[in-house]
């Protein structure tokens, strides 16, 4: 196992022609599953919005009484999910929020994780009335790139499981909102042609799915 009739990576070979171990691809290859051509789902910006470098240029360099850099100008960011909010999305999300987010933001969202509690800076607050106007691009576009104090998530998170988080925030917006997820703005819907489901409805307009409000409790629709 230690001696193994390997060649490690840009390594002189004494078998190939031009001497090189790693082989280049053939002419006329073609990548597949990599070209990302639905900007939508892979940025979280409008065709406007992918014009412009990351993180989302439309910042306003506002902060708070913790430091946080507050973005009060959402243009050139989608407001509708690019996938099909299903049940199992958010289930996917809860999952992954608790592997990755919830040690900041908090099992609902209010910014006191127990890294919060260890004395480290708070981070916004997604209950209130800046976060849940925000289009759900702007959340996928922070964990993508960053913003303020915290780190860009994308070697860590897949396109797929960042939208899956938002849509768990989303539920965790509703589920902490005092007057009703219906005041959520039309900026706030989550549809997506005819493929939604009951968890999809609730997100869009607060009917027909109760959402868990106990902070020791809230993991999705039930």
């Amino acid at each position: 196992m230690q001696d193994q009739p390997r060649y490690k990576a840009h390594k002189k070979s004494d078998f190939f022609r031009d001497g090189k171990a790693m082989r280049e691809l053939p002419e006329g290859t073609v990548p597949r599953g990599f070209l990302r051509e639905d900007k939508a789902f892979y940025t979280g910006k409008t065709d406007a919005g992918q014009n412009n470098a990351a993180p989302n240029p439309a910042a306003t360099p506002a902060t708070d009484a913790a430091g946080n850099t507050l973005v009060t100008d959402f243009s050139g960011l989608i407001s509708e999910f690019p996938v099909p909010v299903t049940e199992e999305l958010v289930d996917r999300g809860e999952q992954r929020y608790k592997v990755f987010c919830i040690v900041c933001h908090g099992p609902v969202g209010n910014g006191d994780g127990m890294i919060v509690k260890r004395g480290f800076s708070k981070p916004p607050t997604y209950n209130d009335d800046r976060l849940r106007n925000a289009p759900v691009g702007h959340f996928y576009d922070v964990i993508t790139n960053g913003q303020g104090k915290m780190n860009s998530y994308a070697s860590q998170v897949p396109p797929a499981d960042r939208w899956a988080i938002v849509a768990y925030i989303r539920t965790l917006q509703i589920s902490q909102n005092p007057n009703g997820s219906a005041q959520m703005t039309s900026t706030n819907r989550a549809t997506n042609s005819n493929t939604q489901t009951m968890t999809s409805d609730n997100l869009s307009n607060g009917s027909n799915t109760a959402v868990a409000t106990d902070a020791n409790t809230v993991g999705g629709v039930r």
